[in-house]
Formats: structure tokens, sequence, C-alpha cells
């Protein structure tokens, strides 16, 4: 162990039971990970089972309903511990086995339901909640008020499902939730639980049901059984369907600090034996599952309130996942355990790689929710942008090759490295050809702004693999048909990566425009006012990022929304990013176009053909990339095994350069 980081591994007890370290996995969905009848299928106990491998102390499950009658959800969507609770048991049995190999603890995570915030389309039947108040996803559908039986049926049912988790040999159970405004969460919040039964009404009632539900599961399981609330403790919830940023002033409409350490203190004296500590709701999504544009250690001012008043354990998560963060937390004392949830799904190997002081070979999370929730939006199984395997670790992982053979690989951006580095592990002969004098392409003017340094940490780590596998790496070459000929390799993979999409308007010669890439890079400075060209991601990180500096930023988007072309950005990090750019006083015009530029500014033009002359002293454009894809077809009919990936066959985003080098390179 590296004397750095002690307190991450030294061990803790929940109640009677003694953990080896203070790294939790953060408990986060499996969706894609569930079979019809609602049990573990064996891509997820491969993915739990991985992360026990790497280290990890203790595994907190994905959300596992207790029933699917009073709020039936459609099949396979999330665990549900009552389906089929035989089979839950078996799948789940040898769930807990292995992970229980590498003395590490399991918990389940139990939810009462969704209530308010759960999608109609997962739904059959009518979406309920503690009162008739609007469905989050769609206000014009009123939730169904639950009725007092109801209720005390979740109790029970709540009760039952400890009994088959310990059946299945959980070491404890997370309740899920006082956090995120699920329906536990609903009927502790005012502004959502207007009932007048036992219920409802002050502080005390509305805590009535997280109180019961432990006691249920204590009578059941033993006083000794182990229980942690998910509890946000603060929801920063503005308005309805509208959520507070960091440093924002408000007035919280949801649970407040004072009202959460009121609520902590009866939770705690009802049996509860640990706080996992986080903060947000649905109304303030980015909260709850922080994007790129939050603080690492995002909740830690929060829990460390908490432990002031708790006297039993506190775990944090909230972007936890780099080293030194989460090693200084618990030796000031701001929580006793640290949560790690998509620093896990990067790199099941974390706490492994701390403890052995290979802090620089972990794989860092960049923020992005595209491979994790960003997939559960889209229908499809929980992964990784940065770690494609990850979900799928048995049937998608790496095997060295049966014969090994020299690949070439042109372009040393994000797709060229992940390729390089594949084929590296894999046992191949690599040589990497970039035509700059660094690696990382686009990525390096996208790690420009401070909150977008992941990106950063993303190139510095593909550097020292790089380095790691002795990959041949030539800087400042633009490879030509004759060096490939020349070279005579068995594969080539072209990565030539994309160029800026320029316009063609009068004036866009003009040198008051410029590429965002440019005014990223500093190779252009921006005026104080900039017409921005394109509301994209990349249009309005870089507006973000110019209005930090004091610049007067106008976005110009051609689409009747931002960020609405192209691959879908998820949505807790789109809602951020234009609650921040409203907040920094960021302005833009939807439904417009550009149609010439200036001495003055630009000419812009919206759908009604109304032209307005608009000053500004600098013009960005980010209106997209296109695919340079000349050496490729120079050498198709040539090279047997030619394959083009990343942004040289289409313009999208980190994830997608990374998921075309991986899938060709393992391949080969």
């Amino acid at each position: 162990m590296v004397a750095t980081y002690t307190r991450l591994f030294e061990p803790i007890k929940i109640g009677k039971l003694e953990i080896k370290n203070r790294i939790a996995m953060a408990p986060m969905g499996v969706l894609g990970l569930v079979t019809q009848d609602g049990c573990f299928s064996q891509r997820a106990v491969d993915y739990y089972i991985e992360r026990a491998r790497g280290g990890a102390g203790l595994i907190i499950t994905s959300v596992t309903k207790i029933e699917n009658e009073i709020e039936p959800l459609k099949p396979g969507l999330v665990p549900n511990i009552s389906v089929n609770p035989f089979r839950f048991i078996a799948t789940a049995g040898e769930l807990t086995e292995r992970v229980h190999a590498y003395n590490t603890k399991i918990f389940l995570q139990l939810t009462m339901g969704f209530g308010r915030v759960a999608s109609p389309v997962m739904l059959v039947g009518q979406p309920v909640a503690p009162s008739a108040i609007p469905n989050f996803w769609e206000p014009a559908i009123t939730c169904r008020e639950l009725t007092t039986k109801e209720v005390e049926t979740l109790v029970k049912r709540a009760g039952e499902a400890a009994e088959i988790a310990i059946e299945a040999g959980f070491d404890g159970l997370e309740i899920h939730a006082m956090h995120e405004g699920y329906l536990l969460d609903q009927f502790t919040i005012a502004l959502f639980n207007r009932r007048t039964d036992k219920y409802g009404g002050d502080l005390r009632g509305r805590l009535t049901f997280p109180i019961e539900i432990v006691q249920e599961i204590k009578k059941r399981a033993g006083k000794d059984f182990p229980v942690l609330l998910r509890f946000s403790i603060k929801n920063f919830i503005k308005d309805w369907r509208q959520g507070g940023l960091p440093g924002e002033e408000f007035v919280e409409k949801g649970r407040d600090v004072g009202e959460a350490l009121a609520a902590a203190r009866t939770l705690e004296e009802a049996g509860y034996d640990a706080f996992d500590a986080d903060a947000g709701s649905y109304d303030a999504w980015y909260w709850a599952h922080p994007p790129v544009y939050q603080e690492h250690g995002c909740y830690l001012p929060l829990a460390q309130k908490l432990k002031e008043v708790s006297k039993v354990p506190v775990i944090v998560a909230g972007r936890m996942e780099v080293p030194e963060l989460a090693e200084q937390a618990l030796a000031e004392g701001k929580a006793d355990m640290i949560a790690i949830g998509r620093g896990l799904l990067t790199d099941a190997e974390w706490a492994n790689k701390v403890m052995t002081g290979r802090v620089d070979r972990i794989r860092p999370c960049i923020g992005c929710h595209d491979g994790c929730l960003g997939r559960g939006f889209l229908g499809r199984p929980l992964s990784c942008a940065v770690n494609p395997a990850c979900g799928r670790e048995k049937e998608y992982g790496l095997e060295r090759a049966n014969s090994p053979r020299k690949v070439m690989i042109i372009g040393g951006g994000v797709a060229g490295m992940e390729a390089a580095r594949v084929a590296g592990l894999r046992g191949h002969q690599v040589a990497l050809y970039e035509k700059s004098r660094q690696l990382g392409g686009h990525v390096i003017a996208a790690a420009v702004p401070e909150f977008k340094k992941d990106d950063a940490r993303l190139l510095e780590w593909y550097k020292t693999e790089l380095q790691e596998l002795k990959v041949e790496i030539n800087l400042n070459i633009e490879v030509s048909p004759d060096l490939v000929r020349e070279k005579k390799p068995d594969a080539v993979i072209v990565a030539t990566g994309s160029k800026p999409i320029i316009p063609d308007v009068p004036g866009i010669d003009k040198a008051k425009v410029s590429t965002a890439t440019d005014i990223l890079l500093g190779k252009k400075q921006a005026g104080a006012t900039v017409a921005i060209i394109g509301g994209g991601l990349v249009g309005c990180e870089t507006a973000l990022w110019l209005a930090r500096q004091g610049k007067k930023a106008i976005i110009i988007e051609i689409l009747d929304d931002l960020m609405r072309s192209g691959i879908p950005v998820p949505y807790m990090n789109r809602i951020m990013l234009l609650e921040m750019l409203r907040f920094k006083g960021v302005e833009w015009r939807t439904g417009t176009g550009l149609l010439e530029v200036t001495d003055q500014g630009v000419i812009i033009i919206d759908k009604s053909l109304r032209k307005t002359n608009l000053p500004a002293d600098t013009v960005v454009l980010a209106v997209g990339f296109k695919p340079e894809q000349g050496l490729y077809r120079s050498l198709m009919g040539e090279i047997p095994e030619l394959y083009l990936i990343g942004d040289s066959r289409k313009p999208r985003n980190i994830m997608g350069a990374i998921w075309d080098a991986y899938e060709v390179a393992r391949n080969i």
C-alpha cells in the first residue's frame, strides 16, 4: 500500500459488518443487463465481479424494485426481487458468492418505486405518487395518489425483499431513496406530499414511510442486518422542473440542508446504519448525476454538515474518483467512506491501482454520460464512453492475438491512440503516425476550458499507456501512400480525423472569423463581443468559456433549439449547460442562419426571412466537422486489411472515436 493513500484502505464498520477498505462502488442502474423476469443477467454478474476483483471494499448494486403491481414497469428495465424470487435468489446468489471470494461486501439497493419521475414509456398504466401531482417527463399527465393501504403494502414488501436478499447472500441493503426525488423521496418533500394521512403533514409525518421501512426490515432480518439510506442533503429545486446551479442564489422549494439534518437525526434513531449522501433531484438532475461542468467532490460541503450531526458512517459520492481528493476527504473528516460510480465504469481496477501507487494508470471518467446514462436514453445497455468493455466484460474483453501482426495506425487523435493501445495489448507490432507535433487531435482544443480538464487527463492517460506498451510513435510525419507501401504493414487503420466546416457565405474570409478550435487553442483572440455560429455542444461550450472570460457571447443556431443535432447530448449535461449559459448572460438566436460576415459583425436571417445586423468583434465558427478521407480513399483496393475509424469515418464524439477503435483493433 502506498503511504499517501492509507485512509482509503483502512477497514470500516457499518453496524457490526466490517468492510476491508473505504471504497464503495456507488449504485448505478444496470440498464440492459436485466432479464425479462427482473433478475441480474450474466453480463451484470460479470460487471460486478470485475469491480470486486478490482479491489472495491463494498459494492452497492443497481436499483431493484420490490414489487410490480402497485407501480408496474415494463419487464426487463430494472431488477425486481419479487417477480421471480426463486430465480432472483439463484442468480444473485451466484453473484454474492463470487463477490465474497474477493473479500468484498455487497449490498442490494431496494426501491419503493419511481413515482412522478417514472417516464410513462416505462410504465404499464398511470404513474403514481404521494399526491396527485404532474409527472416529471410529461407534466400533462397527473400521477395517481397512492392509498394508505398501498403504502403499507410497500412497507411490507420491503421487509419481504430483505428476507429474499438474505437468502441470496447479500450483506446488507441500501434503501433507494430519500434521494433524487424518487417515490420514497417524494413522500418526504412537502412540495410533492399533500397527504392528510399518517404519511403526510409535518416533517415527522413525511418521514413515516422511510421509518416504517427500516423498522420492518429490522424486524424481519434482525437488528444487526445493516441498512443504508441513500440520502439527498439538498434537492436544489428552484421550481417545478427547474434546478439551482452551484453558486446561484435561490429559494429551495424541496429539502434544504436544515431540514435534511433534522431528518437525519430522526432516521438514525429509527435504525438506519449509515447514510449514502448526495444531492439533487430530477428537477436538478445535474446534481444527482453530476456532469463535467460540476466540480469534483461537489457533495463534500454538504456531506461534512451531515457528518457533524450523524453518529453513523457517512458515505459520499459526487465525482470523487480523483484519488487525492478521496483521501483528503477522509483525512479531513468530511466523510467516512468514498463512493465511486462512473470512475469504476471507466476503470474497474481503480482501488488496486491506487493501493499499488499506479494512479497515473487509472483511466479517467470525462463526465460525459454518453456511455452510461446516455445509452439508457437510447434504449441501449449500460457501458462507458472510454471503456467499451464495461457491462460486457467477458464477451467483449481483450485477448492476445494468436499471430502478432504489423499494424500501421495513421492519426494520433483519440481514435488512433485507442487503436494503438488495443493493438499493443493484443501483442501486435504497432506504429502510430501523427502529422502534427503532439498526440490528441481535436481533444487538445476541447480540453482547454477549465470544466473540460478531465479530457486532458484522458490524453495523459493514453500517452502513459502507449509508453508502457512501447508503441512506436512517429510525430511530425504526414503519411503518404508511398510511405505505407514502403512500410508494408499487415493492417492499416486510418484515423486521420476531421476538419471544421466553413460555411460558404460572403465575408467568411475576414480576419475577424475564426474556428472554435483556433479560438480555444489561442491561435486567434476573441474580441469583446463574439457571435458563435452553431449551437451544438462545441458552440455552447465555447460560448460558456468565452462568457467566463467576460466576453459577450451570442449563439446563432439554425435549428429551433440548442444541442439538438447529431448524437443526443445526455439530459443532465444539456440542461446544466443551458442553465449555465443563461446564468452567464449568453444569448442565443434559434431558427436563425448566417447570411454574411461584415466589418461591423454579421447579418443573420430567420425563418421568416427577416434580416438582422448583429454587431460582433469576432465570429466563431462551430457548425460541425467533415471527415478527412483522402488517404483512405487513395489506399482503397490496394491494402487488403484497411480500416477507417473515428472522425475520419464519421465525426461524432469521444465515445464514437474510442468505440470504433476498440472494435476494429480487438479483431485484427
